[in-house]
């Protein structure tokens, strides 16, 4: 009864504890180093911060647990779009390049 009280009056109280359960968990599991560069995670950072800790997914959801999916990495090591592949990363070169050629030119001794 005490949790569903909790729930329904402070709902980001339990979100945090959830998550603080979480990063233990996947702390116990993995580590203090990061998945990506493997340098040591700082803890003690706030939310945002370069060095920070960020659970990161690594792929669907899998059927043997709900932590199988997840890791602890930098903020910096996981910027979003960092894993474009070669085929994304050429047709966003080619987007921005056709936009670049489709601007007008100015001509050099025009004046108004």
């Amino acid at each position: 009864m005490a949790s569903s009280f909790v729930e329904y009056l402070k709902p980001w109280k339990l979100r945090r504890e959830k998550q603080l359960q979480r990063l233990a968990a996947l702390r116990q599991r993995d580590g203090d180093n990061c998945r990506r560069c493997r340098r040591s995670l700082r803890f003690d950072l706030p939310n945002g911060r370069d060095q920070g800790v960020k659970i990161e997914e690594v792929g669907s959801v899998a059927a043997n647990g709900p932590l199988d999916n997840l890791c602890l990495t930098h903020q910096r090591c996981n910027p979003a779009g960092a894993d474009h592949t070669d085929e994304i990363t050429d047709r966003i070169r080619r987007r921005n390049e056709a936009a670049l050629l489709s601007r007008p030119r100015k001509r050099a001794g025009a004046r108004g």
